[in-house]
């Protein structure tokens, strides 16, 4: 059952004041999701993309152009992993909610520079009593 946009805003605000007041706890917790598997992913793919540059000058020293291809193959394949792996990473203090929609997230990046400050600005005058 998805949550509420009440019950949605309630827990981002939690999710906020929890990286305000101890960031290093809150990025442990959330150091098991996709990020960490994300980063993880990255990281293999850079191992790969030196496991290809070492079987091209393999194949560069040994006139074996077979290698060369493979060792090229493999740094093409590792670049578009780690490169597509690093765009899906979510940013340090962003949440991942299991019941948001993509849709949704586009359309909120999509907003204007001007309507995020005017929020924000009405979000602290409310917050002051004004």
């Amino acid at each position: 059952m998805p949550l509420s946009e009440h019950e949605q805003r309630m827990l981002e605000q939690m999710e906020r004041a929890l990286y305000a007041e101890d960031p290093k706890f809150a990025t442990a917790l959330e150091g098991s999701g996709l990020r960490t598997y994300t980063r993880r992913r990255v990281y293999l793919a850079v191992a790969g993309f030196l496991l290809g540059i070492a079987l091209l000058m393999v194949g560069v020293i040994l006139p074996k152009t077979w290698i060369s291809v493979v060792g090229f193959l493999i740094m093409l394949g590792c670049a578009v992993l780690a490169v597509t792996g690093w765009r899906k990473a979510p940013k340090p203090g962003e949440a991942q909610r299991p019941g948001a929609a993509a849709p949704r997230r586009q359309s909120r990046q999509r907003r204007s520079m001007m309507d995020r400050i005017e929020e924000r600005w009405q979000r602290r005058r409310d917050e002051q009593g004004h």
